[in-house]
C-alpha cells in the first residue's frame, strides 16, 4: 500500500488535483462569501477566482511542478506571466460561465460548479504543456 501511495505523490497530475483543491477552496469560499456581502455573482466569482490564482501559484510551483521552475530572472519572470494568463484564461471562462447563467436564472453555485471543471481542464493543459514544460539544454 505505501509503494502505491508513493508512487500516487508521483504523479504530477494528481498532485495538480489537490494544488486546484487547495486553491479551490480559497476561490469558492471567498464567492461564497461575497455572495452573502451581497455582491453579484460575476463579480464574486472572479474575485474569489483571482485570488485563488495566487494561492495556486503558491502550490503549483512549489509541489507540482517544482521540478520544472525556472530560477529566478528573465526564465522565473516568463514563468509567472505565462501562469498568469493561463489563469487569466480560466478566469474568463469562469465568470462567463457563471455571468450567463445567471443571467439565464441558473443557480450561481451550480454554474460555478460547471465553470470549476472547465477552468481545470484548460488551466492544466495550459501549464502542463506551455508555462511548466521542461526546457530542453542547448
Amino acid at each position: 500500500m505505501t509503494a502505491y501511495l508513493t508512487r500516487l505523490r508521483d504523479i504530477r497530475l494528481i498532485r495538480y488535483l489537490f494544488a486546484s483543491a487547495g486553491a479551490l477552496a480559497v476561490d469558492f469560499g471567498s464567492f461564497l462569501a461575497l455572495l452573502a456581502l451581497g455582491v453579484a455573482a460575476a463579480p464574486a466569482s472572479a474575485f474569489g477566482y483571482a485570488l485563488g490564482i495566487f494561492a495556486h501559484w503558491l502550490l503549483s510551483s512549489r509541489a507540482v511542478f517544482h521540478d520544472t521552475v525556472a530560477e529566478r530572472g528573465s526564465d522565473r519572470n516568463r514563468q509567472k506571466a505565462l501562469f498568469v494568463v493561463s489563469a487569466l484564461v480560466g478566469l474568463v471562462l469562469t465568470t462567463a460561465i457563471v455571468g450567463a447563467a445567471d443571467l439565464a436564472g441558473i443557480d450561481p453555485k451550480l454554474a460555478k460548479l460547471a465553470a470549476i471543471m472547465v477552468s481545470f481542464t484548460a488551466t492544466w493543459l495550459l501549464r502542463a504543456r506551455i508555462v511548466f514544460r521542461a526546457r530542453t539544454q542547448a
